[in-house]
């Protein structure tokens, strides 16, 4: 059958990335079978995720309660995967987002780790929103705030997060500006020392954590937030970049279509012009040099969305503070090889932040 050019770049670039972050295989393969055309997607992910929830509610009803957790956070991923790049209707996405939430909620106490739901005081009297878990076996344990990329939000960093938590880390997933829950408020922002900056004022609140050690972990786009949140705020001891980039401007031109859309979405911009005027200020160039903790640097060398050479230049400026981790079979954020860097980069924070 012939598909729209949308659907077949979000099943040849994101395959991967959905299986890696909680989509089933069998799921994957059933929906895009039923998928033609672009307005078709969001409907038959969203078909997924309510059978997925009412297998949820169904175990919760028999106190069954591993099963209703496993079943809400498929449910999650489907809604999330289903709206993640839908930009061409904000309505829908907005609605398929709030699901999300709910059904991540739903299956927040019956996980492995179980959590809570955070407010964060932000600006303008909005709030940030982020999902704090904790190893049940480490009292007072480091943490590690966890931020997602431009079509990503907090929940689909759940698997990230489960990696921290077992080796006695806790994790604070957020939305930030421009992401998941803060996206309908207000646009991306450059500076992301700012969000950061009160994520760990709120932390710093508590008293159930080690916050003399805090670590970064950003994915994709993420991975540009982390290592400039770092940079300039000095409370973090450790930070991973993964497949983030050095300069987000520069291969506008070159990003995938769906990833342009969602950059213009996501920005706040009327078109790919005003977009790419609005990402000359999200650029590491005299930023990373200014690091004083350890950087970890990770990269697929066949990413098609950040060309290898960001890492590189991110890692250089860097210096001596970075180390550089590139797969050379890696796609972008290496999640057709999640074996080889995810467990791995967890230790690595261990290390950081065994003080």
């Amino acid at each position: 059958m012939a598909v729209e050019e949308r659907v077949q770049i979000a099943i040849d670039n994101w395959e991967p990335r959905f299986l890696a972050n909680g989509i089933d295989p069998n799921d994957f393969k059933q929906v895009t079978r039923r998928v033609e055309k672009w307005d078709d997607w969001l409907r038959e992910w969203s078909a997924c995720a309510a059978m997925h929830l009412a297998l949820g509610e169904q175990a919760e009803g028999e106190r069954c309660y591993e099963t209703a957790g496993v079943h809400y956070l498929h449910a999650a991923m489907a809604y999330h995967f289903g709206k993640f790049v839908f930009v061409q209707n904000p309505a829908e996405l907005r609605t398929a987002h709030q699901r999300v939430v709910a059904s991540y909620q739903r299956g927040l106490p019956y996980f492995d780790f179980p959590g809570e739901r955070v407010t964060i005081p932000y600006e303008k009297g909005l709030n940030m929103y982020g999902i704090l878990r904790k190893p049940w076996h480490h009292p007072g344990p480091p943490i590690v705030i966890l931020m997602p990329g431009l079509d990503s939000v907090k929940e689909e960093l759940h698997e990230y997060g489960n990696d921290m938590l077992r080796r006695g880390m806790a994790v604070l997933a957020i939305d930030g500006p421009g992401q998941g829950e803060m996206e309908f408020a207000c646009p991306l922002r450059h500076d992301y020392e700012v969000p950061i900056g009160h994520a760990i004022d709120y932390l710093e609140s508590r008293h159930d954590l080690d916050t003399s050690r805090i670590g970064l972990l950003g994915v994709s786009l993420g991975g540009y937030f982390a290592p400039r949140a770092t940079a300039f705020e000095k409370r973090v001891k450790a930070a991973i970049s993964l497949a983030g980039a050095y300069d987000l401007a520069r291969n506008f031109a070159h990003y995938p279509l769906l990833t342009r859309e969602a950059f213009v979405y996501r920005c706040g911009a009327a078109n790919d012009a005003e977009a790419y005027t609005k990402l000359q200020a999200f650029n590491l160039k005299g930023v990373v040099s200014q690091i004083t903790c350890p950087l970890l640097v990770i990269m697929g060398a066949r990413d098609r969305i950040f060309p290898v050479q960001e890492a590189q230049e991110m890692a250089a400026e860097a210096g001596a503070n970075a180390q550089l981790w590139i797969f050379a079979e890696g796609n972008h954020v290496c999640n057709n090889i999640p074996y080889k860097h995810r467990p791995q980069q967890a230790d690595w924070m261990r290390k950081q932040l065994a003080m």
